[in-house]
């Protein structure tokens, strides 16, 4: 066999996913699909190991770091670094760090039920055909909300057979009664309803773009193009803590959808494991 012809082995590529929220699940899965044989790494801020996150710690080639958030990119060395000191090589590095609440959270939030991403829209329709059987009539929704996630929501009861009264007043508390659902403004004032939506905005979680040099969109999230890239090259970013045309990504596009676009395009852009040849 000649020089020119002699087998090398070509490294294994390496992912770390910056986030362990439902984007950043579902892309491992849809890796995973993608016979991806390389090793993915997670860096997850929880501290506790939920059954989502073990079952995808069960994969041979994820490794799943509970309790180290990502909290530095050295993108010029393709380094992460996690808020104890801990530093991960990568190849490709994929932001999915979600989103934050905008306010706190209001009293008796357990009681409602909640529109932040898309994702929701099932949830949501699903409570409305079951409420709409056990009540045997058109049910009454209150929503609670200002911004772009409170007008999906407003879409999604009204397609479903719902008038929503919509308040852009933020109640103090939400209590349950027999007869429904009550919210209590802060003069005392109230509103019943057979449910409760609440659909406050939120902040994208986008505090790694600075160290990276990423761009952010004006109101928050990381900039990408249609296919998940960032403006840096190995950085990718999906889920709630990205913004596609200055929308929050979880707005625009399901969790799942996001996650096999940009498994598609990973895998596009990773070498396949096993032998090459040298030139």
């Amino acid at each position: 066999m000649s020089a020119s012809a002699r087998p090398s082995s070509v490294p294994a590529p390496r992912i770390v996913i910056a986030g362990a929220g439902p984007a950043a699940r579902a892309l491992v899965h849809q890796l995973d699909a993608a016979r991806f044989a390389g090793s993915i790494t997670v860096l997850s801020n929880r501290d506790d190991a939920p059954a989502e996150l073990l079952e995808l710690a069960m994969l041979p080639q994820v490794s799943i770091r509970f309790g180290q958030p990502a909290s530095y990119i050295d993108s010029a060395t393709r380094q992460v670094v996690t808020a104890d000191g801990m530093a991960f090589d990568y190849d490709h590095l994929v932001i999915a760090t979600g989103s934050r609440a905008v306010h706190a959270p209001v009293e008796g939030a357990q009681n409602c039920l909640s529109y932040s991403t898309i994702d929701d829209a099932v949830a949501l329709g699903e409570a409305v055909r079951s409420a709409t059987t056990e009540l045997g009539r058109r049910p009454l929704g209150i929503l609670v909300g200002t911004g772009s996630a409170a007008g999906q929501a407003e879409a999604v009861l009204r397609a479903r057979g719902v008038r929503p009264i919509r308040t852009t007043s933020r109640p103090s508390s939400v209590v349950a009664a027999d007869a429904g659902t009550s919210i209590i403004f802060e003069d005392g004032s109230s509103m019943n309803g057979d449910f409760v939506v609440l659909a406050e905005d939120r902040l994208s979680w986008d505090s790694l773009a600075d160290s990276a040099g990423l761009s952010t969109a004006p109101d928050g999230g990381i900039v990408i193009s249609s296919d998940y890239r960032t403006g840096v090259p190995g950085i990718w970013a999906i889920g709630d803590a990205a913004a596609y045309d200055g929308v929050r990504l979880g707005l625009l596009v399901a969790a799942d959808s996001a996650a096999g676009a940009c498994a598609a395009a990973l895998m596009g852009e990773v070498p396949t494991r096993g032998l090459a040849f040298a030139a």
